[in-house]
């Protein structure tokens, strides 16, 4: 037998609050993905511990992917079961983000470190290859920055310890960098330091509001659940 009045729209509000967990879930995933190639692709940190945040994110969006479609169909066919098992993974699901927002909290204080390490290790290495020489560049052209702290850390980029890259420059163009540091004018001021770190905050905030969002969700699709699930008890226990 099943649900019937106000249960068939608890039902279908499940059903619709999957549909949209199960975009939440995909939604993360991608996330995650991007956050984590700029973090050691564009922002060149290879910090190893730098890659939790990003790869928690994925794991979490994969396990509501599935959870999500589970759901669905535990709604869909009214199965007291498939509804009590999405109930249970969901709150497991918050347990973890919990978790992952302690550690977040603990990380951020390590953050400068890593960027730090990870920018002078980028100086040392800039001519290592032309692909890691045209990712700094595009770096510190986007930033707007030079250098680590200041152009100063370029000094011994050339042997006349004048020069640095274009893309230090305000105005890039070719050969603006050679004998730079005698016109401080002309290059950036602020360090890639400050730079990424800045960016990497700014994101953080939209990171934050996305995860309130799915919080959110979770609550109201965890109620809606135990709402059903009384439904679904309710019409075995008339039967």
């Amino acid at each position: 037998m099943g649900v019937e009045g106000g249960m068939k729209c608890v039902k279908f509000l499940l059903f619709l609050f999957n549909f949209i967990f199960w975009l939440c879930g995909l939604a993360l995933i991608v996330v995650g993905i991007l956050v984590q190639v700029a973090l050691h692709k564009t922002l060149m940190i290879k910090d190893a511990s730098a890659s939790g945040a990003p790869i928690v994110v994925i794991g979490v969006g994969v396990v509501i992917f599935f959870i999500a479609f589970f759901g669905c169909c535990g709604a869909w066919k009214e199965n007291y079961c498939m509804v009590t098992m999405f109930a249970v993974l969901l709150s497991l699901v918050i347990i973890v983000q919990i978790a992952a927002a302690i550690a977040g909290y603990v990380f951020r204080n390590k953050l400068s470190t890593i960027v730090q390490d990870s920018l002078v290790d980028m100086i040392d290495k800039y001519n290592s290859t032309s692909q890691f020489k045209e990712t700094v560049d595009k770096l510190q052209e986007d930033l707007k920055c030079c250098g680590v702290n200041s152009s100063a850390d370029w000094r011994a980029f050339k042997p006349d310890r004048k020069s640095v890259p274009d893309s230090c420059c305000v105005n890039v163009t070719a050969g603006c960098g050679v004998g730079a540091l005698a016109t401080p004018a002309k290059l950036n001021k602020e360090g890639c330091h400050d730079a990424v770190v800045a960016f990497l905050n700014k994101n953080i905030q939209w990171v934050i509001v996305a995860a309130l969002v799915i919080a959110f969700l979770q609550i109201m699709g965890i109620v809606f659940a135990c709402m059903l699930m009384r439904g679904i008890r309710s019409g075995y226990e008339v039967m």
